[in-house]
């Protein structure tokens, strides 16, 4: 897997630019590009963003997600997991029947429970932080381990 410091260095060179060159280009620290590319530093989002639209790729070619380098010729999911605002997702299946929750304060609680389920804002927090943890770096190290793992079988 390509990382993002060997992205920036890759992008860097085939520009013609010293590492001091960049940086200054985009308004950041002398060494900024040096740490950058070296690992010492992982740019932060808005570095992030200057430094995909500086070079005209998209965030997850950047970050080595994709080796897709424009907007628009990756799949979906490369798509949808570069974009810094996702787009809605299309809305889940709703469960047939209602999710129901075993208490013992009675029927109450599931069917407040089934209605945030069910509710439109919860889901887009939930999806909210489901994609804030797989842009983690442990996010990244869990979803290689499951890609080894589903590979393995």
């Amino acid at each position: 897997m390509v990382t993002m410091a060997q992205r920036i260095e890759t992008l860097r060179t085939e520009r013609n630019l010293s590492r001091p060159a960049l940086s200054s280009a985009l308004g950041f620290p002398k060494n900024a590009a040096e740490k950058f590319e070296t690992g010492r530093q992982t740019p932060s989002q808005d570095q992030q963003k200057k430094l995909a639209e500086f070079f005209g790729v998209t965030l997850a070619y950047l970050r080595g997600e994709a080796d897709v380098r424009e907007e628009g010729q990756g799949t979906w999911l490369e798509q949808a997991y570069a974009e810094e605002t996702p787009a809605p997702a299309p809305a889940p299946k709703r469960p047939e029947a209602p999710v129901v929750v075993q208490s013992s304060g009675g029927g109450q609680d599931s069917a407040v429970f089934s209605a945030l389920l069910n509710s439109k804002s919860f889901q887009s927090v939930v999806r909210a932080a489901v994609l804030d943890v797989l842009r983690s770096p442990d996010g990244q190290a869990l979803l290689r381990q499951a890609v080894r793992r589903e590979l393995g079988k």
